[in-house]
């Protein structure tokens, strides 16, 4: 069975990551062979701690095709897997102002186990993403410039 990983390509887009984290995420059985065949979204997903636990919200993950009347439910909030200490780091994080807790990626470890990195982020003004496409479009064409010589 293939397995892919599941990226998040607007949040580096629209934030500015300080800090990233792993952590485990509680799947049930048909999200993880639904996970497996790359049918997941992070898009618009987050996270939030709560009561000493962290959440992801807004993650879309396909009902497994072969799957029964028990299919799980594609937006249900999972619970990530954390130590104590992370939770802390994360809820410090969180609370600064204008701090955000951001999927970035969905992925399987070399062990089987599902994983999502967080970000810890801060949000891109208009004019900084105008800044960094303009950075990224002039690498482009100094690389191209270089390939011709």
């Amino acid at each position: 069975m293939p397995t892919k990983e599941i990226l998040n390509r607007r949040a580096r887009h629209d934030f500015e990551v300080v800090d990233t984290l792993e952590a485990g995420i509680a799947l049930t059985g048909t999200e993880v062979k639904s996970l497996r065949l790359g049918k997941a979204s992070l898009q618009g997903a987050f996270a939030r701690v709560e009561r000493e636990e962290v959440w992801l919200h807004g993650a879309h993950i396909e009902e497994y095709a072969q799957g029964n009347r028990h299919n799980h439910d594609p937006k249900r909030s999972r619970k990530l897997l954390l130590h104590r200490e992370e939770i802390r780091k994360l809820r410090q994080g969180a609370a600064l102002k204008g701090l955000a807790l951001v999927p970035l990626k969905m992925f399987f470890n070399a062990r089987g186990y599902a994983k999502v990195v967080l970000g810890v982020c801060r949000g891109k003004a208009h004019s900084d993403r105008r800044e960094d496409l303009r950075a990224r479009d002039a690498e482009r064409e100094i690389a191209r410039l270089s390939r011709r010589r």
